[in-house]
């Protein structure tokens, strides 16, 4: 079966919506809600409301012993305590989100890491939210003290690689960005060993 690549689809019909006013609805310290008319591709006019937010970043650190550092967080909105790996938003739009990350990952975990691989973005809710999460793989991990802020309570632990994914596939772990980012990061391990297995096998 063939397909085309994401990069290579253009655009064959016209779906884009266009803007023709907007209004702050609540201006938060964290989010920002709007109420923008657009103009939708049939030429008919619509209201979209959403949330905007700065940024943030989400890392995955991995120890040289295949480990994962997780979270446990209290979060409000669901009532519950959630297994996550360390995020945080941006400190502006304007923030390189690698050293944002670095920063993220040393103040919540204590951990430093050396090298720092790009996995993609991640939009947890892009019908409401336009909240752009940039995800990191780090390793070549050392570690010092935690620098949490004064109103932030987490428990930070240490899972296999390949128990986060059981998981992840079993549906205990609901948090989007920490799936997203496992899976990705298991699937480019996989592909990795393959390839050393191959080169191994040709020589």
């Amino acid at each position: 079966m063939s397909y085309q690549l994401l990069s290579e689809v253009d655009n064959c019909m016209n779906l884009e919506e266009k803007k023709l006013s907007s209004e702050s609805i609540f201006d938060g310290k964290v989010l920002h809600v709007r109420r923008d008319e657009v103009a939708l591709p049939n030429g008919e006019g619509a209201v979209r409301e959403y949330v905007h937010h700065i940024g943030a970043v989400a890392i995955l650190p991995l120890t040289d012993e295949g480990e994962v550092i997780l979270e446990r967080q209290f979060r409000y909105p669901f009532g519950d305590i959630l297994v996550e790996i360390p995020a945080g938003k941006l400190d502006s739009p304007e923030e390189d989100p690698r050293k944002a990350a670095l920063r993220e990952l040393r103040e919540e975990t204590g951990a430093v890491a050396a090298d720092l691989t790009y996995l993609g973005d991640y939009y947890g809710s892009p019908a409401i939210l336009d909240e752009r999460i940039r995800l990191y793989l780090a390793t070549g991990l050392s570690f010092t003290e935690q620098q949490t802020d004064d109103d932030e309570f987490l428990e930070v632990f240490r899972m296999p690689l390949e128990a986060l994914v059981e998981e992840v596939m079993s549906g205990n772990l609901p948090d989007g960005k920490t799936q997203v980012a496992a899976l990705r990061v298991w699937a480019m391990l996989k592909e990795k060993n393959k390839e050393s297995v191959g080169v191994e096998t040709q020589l």
